[in-house]
């Protein structure tokens, strides 16, 4: 399965991201399945590709946490227990992944 990060240039949680993909990759064995990071520029390209904020986390093409908002280039937010936060929650982005798993 091929893996990639979505940010926009200057996101401050761009490297705790790839930190915390990588590491939920490798506790569930995959880490040496390709992970790229792909910076995103542009509206245009945020349009293209159903970008929905910084940082996004992807499996073979589609979101980890599907949105309903419009794409924009813009900072993210996750459900965070009691409010929100600019990174998923370890254990959410374990069971994304294993769910996105289920559906190959």
């Amino acid at each position: 399965m091929d893996f990639e990060l979505r940010t926009i240039p200057g996101c401050p949680n761009s490297a705790p991201a790839l930190k915390l993909f990588r590491e939920v990759l490798d506790s569930e064995g995959r880490g040496a399945e390709p992970l790229t990071v792909r910076e995103v520029a542009s509206e245009n390209e945020a349009q293209e590709l159903r970008f929905h904020g910084s940082p996004s986390f992807i499996a073979e093409g589609r979101d980890l946490f599907p949105a309903e908002s419009a794409p924009a280039l813009s900072c993210r937010l996750y459900s965070a227990g009691h409010g929100v936060a600019g990174l998923p929650a370890i254990e959410s982005l374990r069971t994304a992944i294993r769910s996105r798993d289920s559906r190959i």
